[in-house]
C-alpha cells in the first residue's frame, strides 16, 4: 500500500504542476525496470533489481504478490533444500523465523518446508516494503505495451483508469507470458519433437500437450465436532476419485502405490491446522490448456478446474470422512475461500538466445556448448511432468520423477532471441518442454527472478539490451548477492572455499559430479578430495596445451598445483606467471593461512577446496576469460 500510495503522489504531483496536462491526458510515470507479474519470480526480480539501485515497478493483477507460492496456494517448497542460494534462502529464513526454526515448517511430508499461504505472502510484502527504489502496483494488469527507442512504454489499467509507464527493461514475470507474446516474441507451447531437441526420451512427433493444472485449496481443521462439509457439487462422480488413496482402489488396477488415507492427507499438512489439497492421485490436478485464451475465455475455463476441486474436496468429506476439514475461511482474500489463482505447471516457452535441454541437463560437460559456465540459477528438483488428468495420457512418455542430477540453468534462457531490451521469467524461459518440469519448481522461478533482477539492473547501468551484458558480471553481482552459480550439494555455504569453487567450477577446470539417489538429486564437487591428475588434465583442456603440464603422480602434489598456476599466468599474461615458485609458495602458504586451511609441503598432495581457492585469488581464471552466453570463451 505505501508503494502504490507513493505511485499515486508522484501521478497527482505531474498532473498538477503541468499546465499543459488536461484530463484527457494518460498520467505518466518513469522507471528504470517495470516487472509485469508479481508471482514468484517477477517479485524477486523487482527486489533484487531495486537492492542493486535502479528503479523498479511491480504491476500485479491481484491482490496478493507471489504466484504459486502464495496466491495459487501451492506453499509446500519443492526442492533446493541443499542450495541455499540468494532470495530462496532469504524466504527460506524468513520462514524459519516466522515458525520457530526448521522444525516448524514441516509439517506434512512431501515437503521440508510448508507454510501458511498468508504468512508466505505477508513475508513477501515485506521484503518488497524494505526496498525504497520498488514500487509494487497491485490489482492493476497491463492493456498495452509497445517498443520505444528507449525502452518500452506500457499502459497499465489501474482502477478503471489508465497509467503510462516509460521503462528501459521490461521483465515477463506472469504465470502464461503473456507480455513475451504481446510484443512479438516467438515461443512454444507443448511437447518438442526429439528430432527438435535430441532428447531420447521426447515423443516422435512435437504437440500442445502441456501439464496438468491444478486449482489447489486450502483446508482447516474446524475440529471433529463440526461438519464442515460443503453442498454435493454439480456433476459429482465419486468414481473419478476412488484410486486417490487405500482402500477403495487396488494397487493394481493402477500399477502404482496407495498411501493410506490419514497418511495421504498429512502430504500438504501445513503448520497451525491447514492442509494443502493439490493431490496428484486420482486427486484435483485437472487437464486444461488456457495458454493461448483470452482473458474472459479463461475465467471461464479456470472454473471448470475449481469446480472438480470441489467435486475432490466433497469425495475428501463424505466419501473418506473427512468432515472437520473445511475451506479455510482466513487465508485467502476471495469470497469462495479459494486461492486467487490456479497453479499453473507450464506456460509458453520463449525461443531464446540458448534453448535448455534435457541432455545439457544430465550431462553438462559432454554437449558441444559449456553452458553450465554460464549458470545463474541452481535447481535440484527431478523433471516431473504431470499428465494423469490428460485423458489420453497412456500414451505420452512417462516423465514422472525422471531422474536428472541437480542442475545450473544458464543465463541465455532468460533472454529473448530478436527482442532487445526485455527479460522473460517465470515458467517461460527458453528450456525444452522435458526441462520445464524441473525449472517450474518454487526455488527455480525465484532464482530465476533473482537473476532477472540482476540483468535488468546491469543493463540499465550500462546502458545496453539484456544480451549485450557480460555473463561473468551477473555471476558477480549473484554471487555477491548470496547466490549459488554452480549446483553443488556437497559444499557448505559458510565454507572459505565456497565462492572460489562456485567460480572455479563455472571455468571447468574442475569439474562436478552429477548422481542421482533415489528422489535426491546431487552434484559433488568433492571439495576435501586430492585434485587428481586425470581431472586437472581434463579441466585444463581448454586452457594450455596438455604437453605444458607435465603432470606425473596419480594425484597433483602442491609445487605441481604452484607451476600449474605460473603456466596460467605467464598463458594470459598475468602477474603470477612471473614470479618464482618459491614466491609463489610463500604467497600461497600466506592465503591458506588465512583461510584456516593447512599449508602442505611441496611434495603434498592438495585438496580440491585448497586448489580452487588458491587458483581464484592468484590468478582468477573465472575474470580473465569471459564467455558467451553458448560458455564458449571469447577471450
Amino acid at each position: 500500500m505505501k508503494k502504490y500510495l507513493i505511485l499515486v503522489v508522484l501521478v497527482l504531483f505531474s498532473l498538477v504542476n503541468s499546465e499543459a496536462q488536461t484530463k484527457a491526458e494518460t498520467p505518466t510515470t518513469d522507471t528504470d525496470v517495470l516487472v509485469i507479474g508479481g508471482g514468484a519470480s517477477g517479485t524477486m526480480a523487482g527486489i533484487q533489481a531495486a537492492r542493486m539501485g535502479v528503479s523498479a515497478i511491480i504491476v500485479e493483477e491481484t491482490l496478493w504478490l507471489g504466484g504459486m507460492l502464495t496466491s495459487a496456494g501451492v506453499s509446500a517448497i519443492d526442492g533446493n533444500y541443499r542450495l541455499h542460494s540468494g532470495l530462496w534462502e532469504e524466504f527460506r529464513q524468513s520462514l524459519y523465523q516466522h515458525y520457530g526454526g526448521a522444525e516448524g515448517v514441516k509439517s506434512g511430508w512431501v515437503s521440508n518446508v510448508l507454510f501458511e499461504p498468508q504468512v508466505g505472502e505477508k513475508i513477501l510484502s515485506q521484503f518488497v516494503d524494505a526496498e525504497n527504489k520498488l514500487t509494487v502496483v497491485r490489482e492493476a494488469r497491463l492493456e498495452n505495451i509497445k517498443k520505444t527507442n528507449t525502452g518500452w512504454e506500457a499502459i497499465i489499467l489501474k482502477d478503471g483508469m489508465r497509467y503510462r509507464i516509460n521503462a528501459r527493461i521490461v521483465i515477463d514475470g506472469t504465470e502464461l507470458g503473456d507480455v513475451a507474446k504481446q510484443v512479438g516474441i516467438t515461443y512454444d507451447i507443448g511437447m518438442d519433437s526429439k528430432h527438435e531437441t535430441g532428447e531420447a526420451i521426447a515423443p516422435e512427433e512435437s504437440n500442445d500437450i502441456i501439464q496438468d493444472l491444478t486449482y489447489a485449496v486450502t483446508l482447516k481443521d474446524y475440529g471433529t465436532s463440526v461438519d464442515a462439509s460443503i453442498p454435493r457439487p454439480e456433476g459429482y462422480d465419486p468414481s473419478l476419485f476412488l484410486c486417490t488413496c487405500a482402500g477403495k482402489c487396488a494397487e493394481d488396477k493402477i500399477g502404482r502405490k496407495l498411501w493410506d488415507c490419514d497418511f495421504m492427507m498429512k502430504y500438504g499438512k501445513l503448520p497451525n491446522g491447514y492442509y494443502m489439497i493439490n493431490w496428484p492421485i486420482s486427486g484435483n490436478d485437472y487437464y486444461l490448456n488456457t495458454i493461448e485464451m483470452d482473458r474472459e475465455e479463461r475465467k471461464e475455463a479456470i472454473q471448470e478446474a475449481k469446480n472438480y476441486t470441489l467435486n475432490y474436496l466433497y469425495y475428501l468429506q463424505t466419501e473418506l470422512g473427512y468432515k472437520h476439514l473445511g475451506i479455510a475461511d482466513d487465508v485467502f482474500p476471495t469470497t469462495d475461500g479459494f486461492p486467487l489463482i490456479p497453479y499453473y505447471r507450464e506456460s509458453r516457452r520463449i525461443k531464446g538466445i540458448v534453448q535448455f535441454t534435457v541432455n545439457d541437463l544430465a550431462k553438462p560437460f559432454e554437449q558441444e556448448t559449456a553452458l553450465y559456465r554460464t549458470g545463474i540459477a541452481v535447481g535440484d528438483y527431478p523433471v516431473d511432468h504431470h499428465h494423469q488428468a490428460y485423458p489420453e495420457a497412456a500414451s505420452l512418455p512417462e516423465l514422472h520423477f525422471y531422474p536428472v542430477p541437480s542442475y545450473s540453468l544458464p543465463l541465455g534462457t532468460l533472454i529473448p532471441k530478436e527482442t532487445d531490451d526485455f527479460i522473460v521469467a517465470e515458467k517461460s524461459i527458453s528450456v525444452s518442454n522435458i526441462v520445464n518440469g524441473t525449472t517450474r519448481l518454487q526455488p527455480v522461478c525465484i532464482l530465476i527472478g533473482q537473476a532477472s533482477g540482476v540483468l535488468a539492473a546491469l543493463a540499465v547501468q550500462k546502458n545496453v539490451s539484456p544480451s549485450r551484458v557480460s555473463v561473468r558480471d551477473v555471476q558477480n553481482a549473484l554471487l555477491n548477492a548470496g547466490a549459488y552459480l554452480m549446483p553443488y550439494s556437497d559444499l557448505e555455504k559458510n565454507s572459505s572455499a565456497f565462492l572460489p569453487l562456485q567460480r572455479i567450477g563455472t571455468t571447468g577446470i574442475l569439474k562436478g559430479e552429477g548422481k542421482n539417489i533415489g528422489w535426491e538429486n546431487h552434484t559433488y564437487i568433492y571439495p576435501d578430495s586430492l585434485v587428481s591428475r586425470l581431472a586437472l588434465s581434463d579441466g585444463l583442456a581448454d586452457w594450455i596445451n596438455p604437453e605444458k603440464l607435465k603432470l606425473k603422480g596419480e594425484v597433483v602434489s602442491y609445487q605441481e598445483c604452484l607451476t600449474v598456476i605460473q603456466l596460467l599466468g605467464k598463458e594470459y599474461n598475468q602477474t603470477c606467471g612471473k614470479k618464482s615458485l618459491s614466491r609463489l609458495k610463500k604467497e600461497a602458504d600466506s592465503i591458506l593461512k588465512a583461510k584456516s586451511m593447512a599449508t602442505p609441503l611441496l611434495q603434498d598432495s592438495v585438496s580440491r577446496a585448497a586448489f580452487a581457492t588458491l587458483l581464484d585469488e592468484m590468478l582468477n581464471p573465472f575474470e580473465i576469460r569471459q564467455v558467451d552466453h553458448l560458455g564458449k570463451f571469447i577471450n
